[in-house]
């Protein structure tokens, strides 16, 4: 599942190792891949079995977390654990997540967590909006996850406040997105969409009469149709559309 991180432990301590690994068992978006005992197992493990997060005990025997989290892929997200607060600066050094010192409550560990399922996350979707699908739709952040959003299927946008409701033919309920309405403007293909209103963009092939004050827009059947108000600031760039 695209929305889980697949996540590792990493402490010499029996006890700190088995509390880690409840805290990840009982976390939705965790996947447990492995607990290692050791830096040194957990670097052979790694080359075939990848992750998205490590939660990292810095002072450890033979290799200790610092240095092994400059051996490991860039990409790997890393939480440092530890017992020793001095060790903070050298965490952020190597541009740890965070750093939880022990002992370690379920409320920091999901913090931790949630920072980065968020980073993650981000990570995902620049790489989806540099894949070939991104030139016909767009991703948005919907609370905990991203949606895509094909630009043929859209209807309308409605701005309200910090948000966007998106709304889509074949889908009951908009996608809300925390988004200004001229961040979502921005992303959407030239000369496709056009603003009639301060709190409304359309598609433009969506649009089937325009009327005194509003336009109507249609969803792919005609089975639905949606009555967008038309701004005054707006009535030009549409008539222009139009004729």
């Amino acid at each position: 599942m695209d929305d889980v991180l697949r996540c590792a432990v990493v402490d010499d301590e029996p006890l700190a190792l088995s509390l880690m690994v409840s805290y990840v068992e009982k976390t939705p978006f965790l996947s447990l891949a492995g607990a290692y005992s050791s830096a040194v197992e957990a670097l052979g493990a790694f080359k075939s079995e990848p992750v998205d997060l490590v939660f990292l005990d810095i002072q450890m025997p033979e290799l200790d977390g610092l240095d092994f989290s400059r051996m490991i892929d860039r990409s790997v997200k890393i939480v440092f654990t530890t017992a020793f607060d001095r060790y903070a600066i050298d965490g952020y050094k190597v541009n740890a997540i965070d750093y939880l010192l022990k002992p370690i409550s379920y409320k920091d560990f999901l913090e931790a967590a949630g920072r980065a399922l968020e980073r993650v996350e981000e990570s995902r979707m620049a790489a989806r909006c540099a894949s070939p699908v991104a030139r016909n739709s767009i991703f948005v952040k919907s609370e905990y996850r991203y949606v895509q959003i094909y630009f043929d299927r859209m209807l309308y946008i409605e701005g309200m406040k910090d948000y966007v409701k998106i709304y889509s033919s074949g889908s009951r309920e908009p996608v809300l997105s925390l988004m200004s309405m001229k961040g979502i403007e921005s992303r959407l293909p030239s000369g496709e969409f056009i603003r009639v209103h301060r709190s409304f963009i359309v598609r433009k092939d969506r649009i089937r009469t325009v009327e005194r004050g509003f336009v109507l827009v249609q969803d792919d059947n005609g089975a639905e149709e949606y009555r967008i108000p038309v701004g005054e600031n707006y009535k030009e760039q549409l008539r222009k559309f139009v004729e």
